[in-house]
Parts: C-alpha cells; structure tokens; sequence
C-alpha cells in the first residue's frame, strides 16, 4: 500500500504541482485548501505525512499543526511545514508546535521528493 500525503496549501498551483509530483513518486494524494479542511482530512483519512502551508484561510498551518499534535489518535502523523515564512523565528515555532521538518517556498522539487522519502522511512 502506498503512503498516504495530504497536501494542505491554498495556493492552486503549489497543490496542483505537489499532486502531480508526489503521484508520480507512487503516493496517494489528499488535498486539503484551507485549514480547517486540513485538520478534517487529517482526522478522517490518516495520512502517513502532512504537507502543511502556514498561510492559509481559516486556520493557520501553525494552528493545524498544534490542533493535531494535542490529539492522540494521529500522534503518528508526520508533519512538514512547507511555506515561504522562512524566519529563523518561523522555522522554531514551527518545529516547536511539532513539526518534523521544515522547508521554505520556493524549493527545489527533488529536494522536496528526498525530504519526503526521508520522512517516510524510505531511502530515495
């Protein structure tokens, strides 16, 4: 069975790029637009790995990341912060709400396709 990535992000091109890209690695894709729609996909369908934009409407990705670390049944659910907020300050909040990784916009797309296999335990 293939991990499962949600791709939480509200910019149309950034997620119809991701989608192609880690479908074409071999992953199954959920897309989520907003960040409540995020923290939903998240409970509902139980990604292997979260890629999570900062900046988004009705719920950051900063609130998401901390809404779905506080609950224990995706403890397991590994979350990469995926943004252009790239601060020093940024990046620690991110990792100190529970992120497991970090990477600011724009990036290189074999960059982001090693950082996933990395964080799904699969060498790339």
């Amino acid at each position: 069975m293939s991990p499962k990535i949600l791709v939480a992000d509200d910019e149309p091109n950034i997620v119809i790029s991701l989608e192609y890209l880690l479908k074409r690695e071999g992953y199954d894709v959920v897309i989520a637009r907003d960040g409540q729609e995020a923290v939903d996909a998240i409970m509902r369908e139980l990604p292997d790995l979260v890629l999570l934009d900062v900046m988004m409407p009705k719920k950051t990705g900063f609130e998401v990341c901390q809404e779905v670390r506080s609950l224990d049944a995706v403890q397991a659910t590994k979350i990469l912060m995926l943004t252009a907020k790239g601060r020093d300050t940024d990046v620690a909040k991110g990792l100190a709400l529970g992120a497991d990784g970090y990477m600011t916009k724009p990036f290189a797309t074999r960059e982001l396709v090693q950082k996933v296999a990395e964080m799904l335990g699969k060498a790339a």
